[in-house]
């Protein structure tokens, strides 16, 4: 029988996946990984080369599945807010992305794996923004998404510092989820340009 190399490479990315999201990069063990997904390390070191580069990896695998996920949808400040509420509800669900970003961040600073395409999936995420709002500017876009992007990470990252500030309960998700949706709105409000009356 022949060795399903796709197969193991998606159940390698999978058992990765959680325990970067648990550990980060630099507490994540090889073992783990392989033990979780059934395979031999060495198959690691084969399809992936070094822990380094499988976190780039599966970096990138989640990437490409939340921008493919959740996109900027119609026209106004309406729009911007309701992308953020479906931002916050795709990482309340799964909270995957968000950690990974997080201790990308920390571990790694300043580097990112992929710059070009990240940068152009940041551009097109700006380019969205300047689209549902016409007339602002580039820079004010990039802010606005920005400030999307933090408030809806921070939920799934952050969620003993949420408990401690607001305390816990049943409506607890969906008080945060209003209150991105409302500050988002209001932000995006503010790019709107002003329309001359002359």
């Amino acid at each position: 029988m022949a060795w399903d190399t796709e197969r193991t490479k998606r159940l390698l990315l999978e058992a990765a996946t959680a325990e970067f999201c648990q550990f980060g990069l630099a507490g994540a063990r090889v073992d783990r990984i392989a033990a979780a997904a059934g395979v031999n390390k060495e198959r690691i070191y084969q399809y992936f080369g070094k822990k380094d580069l499988l976190f780039d990896a599966v970096i990138a695998s989640q990437l490409s599945k939340v921008v493919d996920e959740v996109r900027i949808e119609g026209n106004g400040a309406e729009a911007l807010a309701d992308y953020a509420g479906r931002l916050f509800d795709h990482h309340h669900q799964d909270a995957t992305l968000p950690r990974l970003l997080f201790w990308e961040g920390l571990e790694r600073g300043d580097y990112v794996v992929n710059r070009p395409d990240r940068a152009a999936n940041c551009r097109n995420k700006v380019d969205g923004v300047i689209r549902a709002i016409p007339g602002a500017s580039r820079e004010d876009a990039a802010d606005l998404m920005l400030t999307i992007i933090a408030l809806c990470d921070a939920w799934p990252v952050l969620p003993e510092l949420d408990g401690l500030m607001a305390g816990k309960g049943s409506s607890r998700a969906e008080r945060r989820r209003n209150a991105i949706v409302q500050t988002v709105l209001l932000a995006a409000r503010a790019l709107v340009p002003k329309r001359s009356n002359v």
